[in-house]
């Protein structure tokens, strides 16, 4: 039994609420906000709409259909026999009522149904997964803002910082402490820093254009993410989840279903067709005295196939081949899906250890840049020696930002290779197991 990460959300948002006062727009009103206009959406539900409509088409095919047709005109009437009457032109009228109710289709029907039931469990499959990837894509953006704006930030404290160096060095020079070269090697750690805020700068603009495009909502103040959801405990379990639950191959498998019923459908053309068929019909000729005749019939007509220059055999043929098709493509999705849990689950373990160590990296450059600065005022280190000290912390601040950032969305990419994503729910719902 399964905990969707609609429940896993809610509460680890409730989670949030009780530990840390409310701050700004949430990751579960961004999912929200692109489930209510993202157009993605819309597309997949009308794929739906569409196969129960195909639902309704197979059913018709046992039902009654009644036909009313009529015609109106002239007719003109010679004979060369010595007696006839009501010869020349006279008008004409008639009309027709037929009602057919099929009995025996060779399983047709039958067939046409079951297959377009498969193909509607395909599409809620697809539409499944459609709505796994648009959360997968928020959560992405989502962190990516804010990955973006910390780097912003952490790029401009790099161009105060450097400012300030530029400035000491500048100091250092009038009194003679320092040569002319240090002056040149601050600046032009000034201009690099400029220039990477730059970067950053657009790479920030460009993430939050992502998260407009996906959520219709301008960017804000982003609140921090809620904690990752439990994950599977190994690797195997992963997988085995995966291969269950993943909505890409429960479609592919739905799929597979309406291929093999087609082939059904194929072969109930070569079998007995049995039809009751009801008529009713009235013909009048108006001339010198109006004439009508009326007939009602009700009869059993059956119809059996003999010869279809191959057309029947030819359309069995392609069902199968569209079956062993459906067939291997479960196989490939298998195959694919086991390489990206794969990949997930390893990009999540070493995102881990990669925030520890940059974890460790960010305290010891700490500690190493304000020693620097300390042995610069003593002349025991170089303007050089602090720069590369300066812009180590940064790195490190950076790659940290970059490795919680890369966790987070790998943890989220495997739950979505599991199948495990789903739209969340307003804060302070109740988790319920599905």
């Amino acid at each position: 039994m399964r905990v969707k990460y609609r429940c896993l959300l809610g509460s680890a948002a409730i989670a949030m609420v009780a530990g840390m006062p409310a701050a700004g727009e949430t990751l579960d009103e961004a999912i929200a906000s692109a489930f209510a206009t993202n157009p993605q959406l819309d597309l997949q539900r009308y794929e739906t709409d569409i196969a129960r409509e195909g639902l309704e088409q197979a059913r018709s095919g046992g039902r009654t259909t009644v036909n009313v047709s009529g015609s109106a005109g002239y007719e003109y009437v010679d004979t060369t026999s010595p007696f006839a009457f009501g010869l020349g032109d006279r008008p004409i009228a008639s009309a027709q009522v037929q009602a057919v109710q099929p009995i025996y289709t060779g399983g047709r029907v039958s067939a046409g149904i079951r297959q377009a039931k498969a193909g509607i469990n395909a599409a809620k499959s697809q539409f499944d997964a459609a709505e796994q990837d648009l959360i997968l894509q928020v959560v992405t953006a989502y962190v990516d803002v804010r990955r973006d704006r910390e780097a912003v930030a952490i790029r401009k404290n790099n161009v105060d910082v450097t400012g300030e160096q530029v400035r000491a060095a500048d100091d250092r020079f009038e009194v003679g402490v320092v040569t002319r070269t240090d002056v040149s090697l601050a600046n032009a750690r000034l201009e690099g820093a400029r220039a990477a805020l730059a970067g950053a700068e657009a790479s920030r603009e460009a993430s939050e254009a992502n998260y407009q495009f996906l959520t219709s909502l301008k960017p804000g103040d982003l609140a921090p993410p809620p904690p990752v959801p439990p994950l599977p405990a190994s690797l195997e379990d992963a997988v085995a989840i995966a291969l269950d639950g993943n909505p890409d191959i429960e479609a592919a498998r739905h799929s597979e279903r309406a291929a093999s019923e087609a082939i059904e459908v194929a072969r109930a053309q070569y079998r007995p067709q049995i039809n009751i068929v009801g008529t009713a019909g009235v013909q009048e000729t108006y001339g010198d005295a109006t004439q009508r005749d009326t007939s009602v019939s009700a009869v059993a007509q059956g119809t059996i196939p003999l010869l279809s220059g191959g057309l029947i055999k030819s359309q069995v043929s392609s069902a199968r081949l569209r079956r062993n098709q459906a067939r291997n493509q479960i196989d490939v999705l298998e195959r694919q899906i086991r390489a990206q849990v794969a990949q997930a689950w390893f990009g999540y373990d070493a995102s881990l250890r990669s925030i520890e160590a940059s974890s460790r990296q960010v305290d010891a450059a700490e500690i190493a840049y304000e020693g620097a600065k300390e042995e610069l005022a003593v002349g025991v280190r170089t303007t050089l020696d602090v720069l590369d000290q300066e812009q180590q912390l940064f790195e490190a601040r950076l790659a940290l930002v970059q490795s919680e950032r890369d966790a987070y969305v790998a943890a989220f990419r495997l739950l979505r290779a599991a199948g495990e994503l789903d739209q969340p729910v307003p804060t302070g719902a109740s988790p319920v197991a599905e």
